[in-house]
């Protein structure tokens, strides 16, 4: 009996580890590249809550996948243990490993300091969460979390996803709605609209406010659009024009009479230089002098032929 089974437990032994080999040829064949793939493994440390992220997740630099989440844990199971638990920080430590040469300390540090962070983002609205690396301009706004252990692997600070970013930012205006004292502002603005009604309709005490000014501006406009009609502007322009024209007769006619009693004056003068002249050679002349000869005043022909003949 036992010789009859013999060849068919070899049969079926045979069959298993080819079935094994088939197996393990497979693996290597289709996983080679992650077998012999150079990685090298980081750790971050994050304070808010990781849910969806497992391990298995990808890690992405800009949108690619350069590795994966290895393991997820708390501080206080990995490196606080000996700490009291009132004094522990309990972060999210999350181990990645990174496919490709390895990073050196110094060139870690570098990128750190170009602003290379880690975060928690959602994948689409299936809720699977990934971790994406990438360089961020607001990191200096999220400092590195502090800690006093030696971590196992180089550590990459994090910030928080964005979830938490808006839900912070919702839940600070809500704390600053809280905080505002809304009886005080409601008076200081009654007290603006009081002021702005008083400024636009006065106040009753001199001061008439902006819609009275405008009335009267619509007012002065209508009487200046009257004034402007077409037959009224060429009465006012005729009318003008005949005091422009009168007034330049009156200043023509004023210097005419100004030049005459201006050359009078010129001979009065010249007289009086004369007298003066005579009077300081000669003042006896002027009393024993012979008389001036008679004028003649001018006659018409008829007078002026029998004086002749006379």
């Amino acid at each position: 009996m036992s010789k009859n089974s013999n060849p068919n437990y070899f049969r079926l032994g045979a069959f298993v580890l080819a079935a094994i080999g088939v197996l393990i040829a497979v693996i290597l064949i289709f996983g080679s590249g992650k077998f012999f793939k150079k990685s090298f493994y980081l750790e971050t440390y994050i304070k808010q809550s990781v849910t969806g992220l497992d391990s298995g997740a990808a890690v992405r630099f800009r949108g690619v996948k350069i590795g994966q989440v290895t393991t997820i844990g708390l501080s206080g199971d990995t490196y606080e243990k000996n700490l009291p638990f009132e004094n522990r920080r309990q972060y999210v430590v999350v181990r990645m490993k990174i496919f490709g040469d390895e990073v050196t300390e110094d060139q870690l540090n570098h990128f750190i300091k170009d602003n290379l962070r880690a975060r928690v983002k959602s994948k689409g609205i299936t809720g699977v969460n990934y971790i994406e690396l990438d360089f961020v301009s607001s990191a200096t706004d999220y400092p590195a979390l502090p800690y006093s252990w030696q971590p196992e692997y180089p550590v990459l600070p994090s910030m928080p996803n964005q979830t938490d970013e808006i839900i912070s930012g919702i839940q600070k205006f809500i704390d600053s709605a809280n905080q505002m004292n809304i009886d005080s502002t409601q008076k200081k603005i009654d007290e603006v609209l009081v002021s702005i009604n008083t400024m636009m309709i006065g106040d009753g005490k001199g001061n008439e406010g902006f819609i009275r000014s405008v009335k009267e501006l619509n007012v002065l406009l209508t009487r200046i659009a009257k004034v402007t009609d077409k037959d009224e502007l060429n009465i006012l322009m005729r009318e003008l024009v005949g005091a422009v024209t009168s007034l330049r007769q009156t200043i023509t006619s004023a210097q005419g009479d100004t030049a005459s009693t201006l050359e009078n004056l010129k001979q009065v003068s010249e007289n009086l230089n004369e007298l003066s002249r005579i009077a300081s050679q000669s003042p006896a002349s002027l009393l024993w002098a012979e008389p001036p000869p008679k004028i003649v005043l001018p006659m018409n022909g008829t007078q002026s032929q029998s004086g002749a003949q006379k």
